[in-house]
């Protein structure tokens, strides 16, 4: 591998003969990931999730269960300039201390589930305002009362669908607008739906056995009420975590592909490859033309110039090689 030229973009040698192939591409890696890192965490906006991964346990001869966190800015869905980007950071637990460290540099609104480690990052200091403000997820609500229905065709679990399928068929018609466009959109045709669906939950969940899943579902709704409607006020937020949730589907295929991660610096070299290949297929590129480019050009890039390597800068400099 050849040297770099100058002192601008030198770094210290990895210790190659302890790192495996992955490895060492990993750590050619680790700025440019830094930088889309950087450039996700950059928006007013950031959906969130995470998902379980096997690692290996050494000396106990099994495996132990990691976590991938994805973090997800994209902000086609309002015609929102920024390009997209997914950036991963791996964890050995789920302990609520691990999304406040990712999330520490960000502030703005975060799509998110109902896991009680995001709920420390919306708490006020007393004097100023939250730094990050919650959007709940209307598709974990759809799924609880979705679930129900599947187990005993509830008709009141299929109203509750139906109600909230109508704000969906809003959010269809508006993908794509302005923000502006959206939130008047949604204030006007959204806002009065959901206000008398919040009337017809606390009615229903009333006259239901406080332990059925039917009322847990609407109790789910209620609980979190005010962060599930965010979006119809503000056109740059989403009805729902999707993003994020998509984001994560790459994993979930890979679990089926492999047996595990071999160590914890083994997960944190998947969080690093799966935020560049993401956010390559977030930018319609082809992830594997890209890294074989960027791994092949890396070593002699200027490191203060690393943002000219990320997928969507990549993708433009490509076209015009191609256009040449």
């Amino acid at each position: 591998m050849p040297a770099r030229a100058s002192t601008s973009t030198a770094r210290r040698s990895p210790p190659f003969g302890k790192l495996r192939r992955v490895g060492r591409a990993a750590w050619l890696l680790d700025p440019l990931v830094a930088a889309l890192g950087r450039a996700a965490m950059g928006g007013a906006t950031l959906h969130a999730d995470d998902t379980p991964v096997p690692v290996l346990d050494p000396g106990r001869g099994r495996t132990k269960t990691g976590r991938l966190w994805a973090y997800v800015r994209d902000e086609r869905p309002h015609g929102g300039a920024a390009p997209a980007a997914a950036f991963y950071r791996y964890s050995a637990d789920r302990k609520g201390m691990r999304p406040r460290e990712h999330l520490k540099d960000f502030s703005g609104f975060l799509h998110a589930d109902g896991y009680a480690g995001f709920e420390g990052l919306y708490a006020s200091d007393g004097h100023n305002p939250p730094r990050i403000v919650e959007v709940a997820c209307w598709a974990h609500v759809r799924r609880k009362f979705h679930d129900v229905f599947q187990a005993n065709a509830s008709p009141i679990a299929k109203e509750a669908l139906e109600r909230i399928g109508a704000q969906y068929a809003i959010e269809a018609a508006i993908r794509g607008c302005a923000p502006d466009e959206r939130r008047e959109a949604r204030q006007a045709r959204a806002g009065p739906l959901l206000a008398d669906l919040k009337t017809w939950l606390e009615a229903t969940a009333a006259r239901l056995s406080a332990k059925s899943e039917l009322a847990q579902a609407m109790r789910y709704a209620l609980v979190r009420w005010d962060a599930l409607v965010r979006y119809r006020d503000d056109g740059r937020l989403e009805i729902d975590n999707n993003a994020a949730e998509r984001a994560l589907r790459a994993v979930a295929l890979g679990r089926k592909n492999y047996l595990f991660a071999g160590s914890d610096a083994g997960g944190e070299r998947a969080a690093a490859i799966y935020s560049l290949t993401e956010t390559a297929k977030l930018n319609g590129l082809d992830p594997e033309a890209y890294l074989r480019d960027v791994l092949a050009t890396i070593a002699d890039h200027p490191i203060n110039r690393i943002e000219e390597l990320l997928p969507w800068r990549w993708r433009d400099s490509a076209s015009h090689r191609a256009a040449a």
